[in-house]
């Protein structure tokens, strides 16, 4: 999938094992900043790409990767574990469309529901997924590194993917 954006084409793919180090480093700077320590390190992004129950991809402009998403699949519920666009990138639909990638990989999988975990204190990304049909669900005090609260959400994917 391709889309254009004031003369500059982001594709859509799948990540590889060598997009790990990138991918940790934009979740350090745009997703972990102000965390005691390093949860999504290069090693376990790498490991997680190779996951048969994830699906990891990512958003390129020419060679240089603007964004990422990560998604765990169970049998009947998906997670999304990490979505980052680069700043100068964002307000473009990068994220979002990262996001509807993974949430048509949902229904050809049959799974109808999603959730995650955003900062509490993230407005920016709350309004962001709430724009997208996600629900706030229950907070998690001292969910990130015992130091911050996160803010469940949830969507139930319906028809329009069917």
């Amino acid at each position: 999938m391709s889309e254009k954006y004031h003369s500059e084409t982001v594709e859509i793919r799948l990540a590889k094992p060598s997009h790990g180090e990138r991918m940790a480093d934009m979740s350090r700077r745009l997703i972990e900043e102000g965390l005691p320590w390093w949860c999504w390190t290069p090693k376990r992004i790498a490991r997680v790409i190779r996951s048969p129950d994830t699906i990891a991809i990512v958003a390129v402009v020419g060679k240089k990767l603007v964004g990422f998403a990560v998604m765990h699949f169970d049998d009947e519920h998906a997670h999304l574990n990490l979505l980052a666009v680069e700043p100068p990138f964002r307000r473009r639909r990068i994220g979002c469309e990262l996001l509807q990638w993974l949430e048509e990989s949902c229904a050809v999988a049959g799974i109808l529901s999603v959730s995650l975990e955003v900062r509490a204190n993230n407005a920016t990304a709350i309004r962001f997924y709430e724009s997208l049909g996600y629900k706030k669900g229950e907070r998690i005090a001292h969910y990130y590194c015992g130091k911050e609260a996160a803010q469940r959400m949830t969507r139930q994917l319906g028809r329009e993917f069917s």
